[in-house]
């Protein structure tokens, strides 16, 4: 630890030398009262307890901004301990903070923790006031039962370091501006994935050619060339939704672009981000969902919000293909909004839908004026109403993750509950909805 102290120093000072070399070989004349001393806040952040945070600021390459920040006024920094970007830092979103497209989002994070005017304890405001930063989003300062908070992260050492051009108070958190956080929920890419296929994905018939070349080109509105039990294998075997769908400018579906609009209403409507990343970056199911699409497939997404995803253990993620088999279980292949769904189940009591986890089904019912999947302690309310419709593809938001029954609780249903082929509910038409959606964004 004391030789990566000793290296950011030198670097700090070497940064300095050149600066005034420079200015020296160019002519221009060099101003004492802008010179860095060994006193500054700046050398003392390299030289302190926040080792990690002074190694993001040199990597967001801003040692020079930074010494322009102080030789014109007093800064504040909020400086996160090391334990809070080493070992409680998402990996995910610190490997996307050293990524070198994206310098300019870390750049805005570092700045974000750093005010240009000097607020020391005794200065600290008794009510909640908003202050500048040297990033576009503003920090806001309060007390809360005598424990001074900076954003939403606790501030653990007041006037830790206390420098003639600055202070810096240690904090229990990084704090992530909105336009950061932004940037990282839209890293998302189909066309950027690069994972290999997941263990315990669905096999492709070869029989098919499924996957194996393009699929022909469906004329909108038209029933899907093969049965869904062929597109998948092994699939359920359902008589094909004849939902039209709005196809594309040359008049087939086109599902890639579906499952990109109904993951970017995902991460704009909020909540429900664990959802959009495991489809995308942890599975092939987004992939596999567009050109199930393209074929002229309706599906319907349960999707549980983040809430939900953050009580799932590691246990039930390690085996291999628990995500897909997880996600597969929440995909009903045919279209169903809220309003059918509640209606059926209104009429009917129970209802047991297909899933794309074959052979297991998923029972709806009616409760509370909602609809409540699954039975016993593993049940979800439909807490978000058509998130996403456009007549091929629903998302129904739920506050719980399913799972299905073993196949011993399974045989025990009653035969009085309805198979989802029995139920034809005719969907309202939303197709507006997608529409509104992307204007809205």
């Amino acid at each position: 630890m004391a030789s990566i102290r000793k290296s950011f120093t030198i670097l700090f000072v070497l940064s300095v030398l050149i600066q005034f070399a420079t200015a020296a070989l160019s002519g221009k004349p060099t101003n004492a009262t802008t010179q860095i001393n060994s006193n500054s806040v700046l050398v003392a952040l390299l030289d302190s307890r926040y080792t990690e945070l002074a190694e993001l600021v040199e990597k967001a390459l801003l040692l020079q901004k930074l010494e322009e920040a102080v030789t014109n006024h007093n800064i504040t920094i909020f400086a996160p301990r090391n334990e809070a970007l080493e070992r409680e830092l998402d990996p995910e979103f610190k490997r996307f903070l050293l990524e070198p497209r994206n310098l300019h989002s870390l750049q805005t994070l570092i700045l974000h923790h750093i005010v240009p005017s000097r607020l020391a304890q005794s200065e600290w405001p008794d009510e909640s006031t908003q202050h500048t930063t040297l990033s576009p989003d503003p920090i806001h300062l309060s007390n809360l039962d005598s424990v001074k908070l900076a954003g939403n992260a606790e501030v653990v050492r007041l006037d830790d370091v206390f420098r003639p051009d600055g202070i810096i108070h240690g904090i229990s958190r990084l704090l992530i501006p909105k336009s950061v956080q932004q940037d990282f929920n839209n890293r998302r890419s189909l066309r950027a994935i690069s994972a290999v296929k997941p263990e315990g994905a669905p096999e492709v018939d070869p029989r098919t050619n499924r996957l194996k070349k393009p699929a022909p080109s469906v004329p909108a509105g038209s029933s899907p060339v093969l049965p869904i039990y062929y597109a998948m294998a092994p699939g359920p075997s359902l008589a094909p939704a004849p939902a039209p769908g709005p196809g594309g400018p040359h008049h087939h579906f086109d599902g890639e672009s579906q499952v990109k609009d109904f993951i970017q209403t995902l991460l704009h409507y909020g909540g429900y981000n664990e959802m959009a990343d495991i489809l995308v970056n942890l599975t092939n199911l987004a992939t596999e969902m567009g050109k199930l699409v393209s074929e002229g497939y309706v599906l319907t997404v349960l999707a549980p919000n983040d809430e939900a995803m953050a009580k799932l253990t590691a246990d039930q993620l390690a085996e291999p293909g628990a995500p897909e088999r997880i996600m597969y279980y929440h995909i009903v292949p045919e279209y169903q909004t809220e309003e059918s769904m509640y209606n059926a189940v209104r009429r009917f009591g129970k209802v047991r839908y297909d899933t794309l986890h074959v052979p297991h089904k998923v029972v709806a019912q009616e409760a509370d004026g909602s609809v409540k999947f699954g039975d016993d302690d593993e049940t979800a309310y439909l807490f978000d109403p058509d998130i996403y419709t456009d007549g091929r593809i629903s998302v129904q938001g739920i506050d719980g993750v399913l799972f299905p029954a073993s196949e011993k609780t399974d045989s025990k249903k009653p035969e009085s509950i309805t198979t989802v082929d029995t139920i034809q509910s005719k969907p309202k038409s939303r197709r507006g909805t997608l529409t509104i959606l992307l204007n809205s964004i």
